[in-house]
This record gives structure tokens, C-alpha cells and sequence, in this order.
């Protein structure tokens, strides 16, 4: 009989890249599918869409309950004391919490979908109905019974820095999802000729469907290396169960924390920039775009930017797990100050890019739309202070450090809370659009969270970020001269908004020529080098280039 192939375990960079491509791989699939479905079902469908979508999150969040993140975290502490059946107990109890935990979650928003319903859309006339966004609340809330239970065998895969596996789940169920919008809506309003809410209805329970095939794919992953993993190991230790159980709730509570303050959160922040926009006098019509565009559509192209983070914190937790539990400082800075540069060298000039080419970037998903671009252009910013946030939060979990999670979660985002409509009032007496007064809000919270968060990790272990801030130095010069070039090119490139096809090859030259100029300046001024080494750059470049090219 042939010997299955070992799972391979990941590095630091090579989980960060790994996961990051993936990322940005389902990402890029997230932003194209939505040209047709956009085309499809018009403003009104893609709005009720994001209705449905925005509140499943955040039932989401509480249904994970931060339980697949501590599973990893746990997962890796004991592996690195070698206590297999610690591991192995921990991975079988966070099945059974996360299952009971959601099934709740899946009973309360099927159930209250219209109460929901009605909060969401208020006084709002001339949009969806709450019958409508009732049906696609409840359809959404199918998906609560599979995806937090695939998160849990995510979490252990990456508790043993398998990266590979658990990214490729996630290419799955995006792959998966999308084909089945589209098929479905396509078929629902171009051939049976229903509603837009019908063909919204299907698409909404692609999230169950894409869950089901990724949650397929590693159940016979895991089977088939169930002896590597140690998932044969029998446990049945009740005092072993009490301690494992107390370390999850340890765990996971600033995650479920952070997750719910940032999702409702985000759910008040529509619900602000909705009443504040009704208040001051615009269109109901008016008001729903901008609402949706912050919330849902210029978010999507956010996810491209932090996609970044996410892959770090993929990477991040086991490693930074290890380090902490061997109280390896030197490498605890080496890995924080490792994240802090990847996150620099990456997130600044996709959001300068996005920001310049926010007017085609606009045209080529949703058409053009002159206020669309307006909020793309100011909300792109919003996603690179989202990474520095969310990297510097699973540094403080990785590190214990729970009481400051809390401390810098609850300022940031009650800064940004009380700052959201004066800040909107402010742009609206200054004849700006005063939706940008609820974006630098966000900004504001964001950025105040960070600066806590870093400072208490200097603090309490003296890390020096004297090599981020060398990074950071270093790359001025190339995100000035990007720019430049970016503002040449939109002026000498003849383009037609109005044409995707125009906007396509518009955005694509300049974004080429922009982001290989870049690269080369980082290159020549060793960036690169120092922060991915030598050797691991190498090794990139000569897979592109298919070993023809060798820098070093």
C-alpha cells in the first residue's frame, strides 16, 4: 500500500505568503463575481444583499465565539511542550462548543430575522421592504450550521503551522460559493423570471453551500493523515477536560469580544451614516448606496488590503505562540517587527494605488458612479489602518495580554463612535461629502487602538521597533515616486470610464508599471532582502521566473 505524503508544515514568511495568496486569491474571486451579480440584480438586489450579509457576520462572529482561533493557539502550546493528548483534547471539545454555540446562533437569527429586519431599515422608504431582507436573514443564517465548525479544523491545521491545507479550504468554499451565486440567479431571473429577492435568496445560501464543499475537502484531509495529526490518540480525561475548557473560554473571550465590538460596531456605523445622511436632507436612494458602498461594496475591495493582515495572523498566532512559551524575546521582537514591515512594504502602496485608481477600480465593478469613486477613494485608507489593528491584536492574544485587547478595543472604537456624526456634520458644514466624517472617524479609532496596543508591548517586554521604523524610512522614496508615476500615467493614458473594458486595460498598465516600479526600488535599496532574506527571496524569484533568474 502507498505511503500517503506527509502534510507540510510552514515557516513564519512561507505561512504569511501561503496564506496571504490564498487570501487575496478568494478575495480577488469575492470582488469579480460581484460584475455580474451586480449587473444582475441592480442597486436594489446588491443592497439587500449587504443587509443579509452585514448582520450574518456579526452572528457569525459570536457563533465562532473566538473558539477556532484559541483552538490554535492552544493547539500550538501544547505541541511545543509535546503534550499530545492536551492537543488532542483540545481539538475534540472545541468541536462540541462551537457546534452548540452556533446551532443557537442559527436558532435567534432565524427566528428574530424580521425584528432585525426592522431595525436595519428604520424609516427608510423607497428601498428593499423588511418582508424582503426578512427572507434573505433567514436564508443567510443556514450557513451558521457549517462554516463556524470548518473554522475549528482550520484552527487546528494552523495550531501546527499546516498553512497549505487550510488556505486551500478557503479557495474552496470562495470557488464554490460563487459559482453557485451565479448559476443560481442567473437561472432565477434570466430564465424562471422571478424577483430580485428570489434571486438574492439563493445567493445568500451560496455561504452554506461553499461551507459544505470546503468542510468536504479537510474532513478527508484530516482523515487521511489522522495518525500525523495524532487524531486516533484516545483521550478520556475529565480533569484534563476542566483545565482544556477553562484556557478556551481564556482564550477566545477577547476574540469574541473584539469580533462582536467590531461587527456591531461596523452595524452602528451604517446605521449612523443611514440616519445622519436622512437627517441632513438626501435621498433615500442617495443614502442606501453611500450606506451600502462603506459597508458591503468599497469593503470588498478593501478585503484585497487585508487580506495581508489576515494571512499574518494566520502565521502569526503559532508563531508567536511558540516564541512567547519558550520566552524567546529576541525572537518575539524578530517576528512582531517581521509583521509590522510585511504589513508596510505591502498595505501602503495597494491603498495609495487603490485610491489613485478609485475612479476605474469603481467603473470596472460596479460602473461608473462618481460618488462610488468618492468613497472608495477616502475608505480604502480605512483598511490599512484595519491591518496595523488587527495585526497588533493577535500579537497582544498571542502574548496574553488580554486586559489590553480590551483597554485599546473599547477606547478605539468609542473614539470612533462619538467622533462619527460631529465628524460628519463637520464635512457637511464644510460643503464635503459628510460621509467622510464617519470614514476619518474610523480612522481615528483605528489608528488611537494600535498606538495602545504598541506601546504596551514595548513597555512590558522592551521590544524596539527600530527595524520597522528603518522599513518605513526606506520606503518613502518608492511610494513617492509610485505616486507620481500613477498621476503621469492617469494623465497621458487616453480612457472611457463608461467601458469596463477601457477602465480594465486603464487600470491594469498603471497599476503594472506603478507597482514594478515600486518593487525595483525596493529591491535596489535591500527592503526586500531584509525582510524576506536572502535565501527565501531567492527561492521566490526563481519559481516565477522558473529558475532562469538568480539574484543571489
Amino acid at each position: 500500500m502507498k505511503k500517503s505524503k506527509q502534510l507540510h508544515k510552514s515557516s513564519f514568511i512561507e505561512g504569511t505568503i501561503i496564506a496571504t495568496l490564498a487570501i487575496i486569491i478568494t478575495k480577488i474571486l469575492g470582488m469579480v463575481y460581484v460584475i455580474p451579480f451586480y449587473s444582475l440584480v441592480g442597486e436594489k438586489g446588491s443592497a439587500l444583499y449587504a443587509y443579509a450579509y452585514n448582520i450574518y457576520v456579526i452572528f457569525l462572529s459570536i457563533g465562532t465565539a473566538g473558539i477556532p482561533t484559541a483552538i490554535s493557539k492552544l493547539v500550538k502550546e501544547y505541541s511545543t511542550l509535546n503534550n499530545i493528548k492536551a492537543k488532542v483534547q483540545t481539538y475534540n471539545l472545541g468541536k462540541k462548543l462551537i457546534m452548540s454555540i452556533s446551532f443557537i446562533m442559527f436558532i435567534l437569527l432565524f427566528c428574530f430575522a424580521k425584528p432585525i429586519a426592522i431595525l436595519i431599515l428604520g424609516e427608510l422608504k423607497g428601498g428593499n421592504t423588511i418582508l424582503d431582507v426578512t427572507l434573505v436573514i433567514r436564508l443567510v443564517s443556514f450557513a451558521l450550521l457549517v462554516i463556524p465548525f470548518l473554522s475549528v479544523n482550520r484552527g487546528f491545521l494552523q495550531g501546527h503551522n499546516i498553512i497549505k491545507e487550510s488556505s486551500f479550504s478557503q479557495i474552496i468554499e470562495q470557488l464554490v460559493r460563487i459559482l453557485f451565486i451565479l448559476v443560481s440567479v442567473f437561472i432565477v431571473l434570466r430564465i424562471c423570471h422571478l424577483s430580485v429577492t428570489n434571486a438574492v435568496s439563493f445567493a445568500v445560501f451560496g455561504a452554506f453551500v461553499g461551507g459544505v464543499a470546503a468542510e468536504i475537502y479537510l474532513h478527508f484531509k484530516m482523515k487521511r493523515h489522522c495518525r500525523e495529526l495524532n487524531l486516533n490518540y484516545k483521550v478520556k480525561d475529565k480533569k484534563l477536560n476542566k483545565e482544556i475548557i477553562l484556557k478556551i473560554i481564556k482564550y477566545a473571550i477577547p476574540f469574541v469580544i473584539i469580533d462582536i465590538v467590531i461587527s456591531v460596531y461596523n452595524f452602528i456605523d451604517m446605521v449612523f451614516i443611514s440616519r445622519t445622511m436622512t437627517y441632513l436632507g438626501f435621498l433615500g436612494s442617495t443614502t442606501e448606496f453611500v450606506t451600502t458602498s462603506i459597508a458591503t461594496w468599497a469593503n470588498k475591495i478593501n478585503m484585497i488590503v487585508n487580506s495581508v493582515a489576515v494571512g499574518l495572523t494566520i502565521s502569526l498566532i503559532p508563531n508567536i505562540v511558540e516564541a512567547f512559551t519558550l520566552k524567546k524575546w529576541q525572537l518575539v521582537e524578530q517576528r512582531v517587527n517581521k509583521a509590522l514591515q510585511i504589513l508596510l512594504i505591502t498595505s501602503m502602496p495597494m491603498v495609495i494605488g487603490i485610491s489613485l485608481l478609485s475612479d476605474g477600480i469603481w467603473s470596472i465593478f460596479y460602473g461608473y458612479n462618481e460618488l462610488g469613486t468618492q468613497v472608495l477613494s477616502i475608505e480604502i485608507f480605512t483598511a490599512l489602518f484595519y491591518n496595523f489593528n488587527t495585526v497588533t491584536f493577535t500579537i497582544l492574544q498571542s502574548m496574553d495580554k488580554f486586559k489590553t485587547v480590551y483597554l485599546s478595543t473599547f477606547v478605539g472604537y468609542i473614539t470612533n463612535a462619538l467622533l462619527d456624526i460631529p465628524l460628519m456634520l463637520l464635512c457637511y458644514k464644510l460643503n464635503i461629502s459628510p460621509f467622510y466624517g464617519a470614514l476619518i472617524a474610523t480612522m481615528i479609532g483605528l489608528g488611537l487602538s494600535t498606538y495602545i496596543a504598541l506601546r504596551k508591548i514595548k513597555k512590558d517586554h522592551n521590544l524596539k521597533y527600530h527595524e520597522t521604523l528603518k522599513t518605513f524610512r526606506k520606503i518613502i522614496i518608492p511610494n513617492i515616486i509610485m505616486i507620481l508615476t500613477v498621476i503621469v500615467l492617469k494623465i497621458i493614458i487616453p480612457h472611457d470610464l463608461t467601458s469596463k473594458v477601457s477602465s480594465i486595460l486603464y487600470v491594469g498598465l498603471i497599476s503594472i508599471v506603478g507597482g514594478l516600479i515600486y518593487l525595483y526600488l525596493l529591491y535596489k535599496n535591500k527592503v526586500l532582502e531584509n525582510v524576506f532574506g536572502q535565501n527565501y527571496l531567492n527561492k521566490i524569484i526563481k519559481k516565477i521566473t522558473f529558475g532562469k533568474v538568480n539574484f543571489y
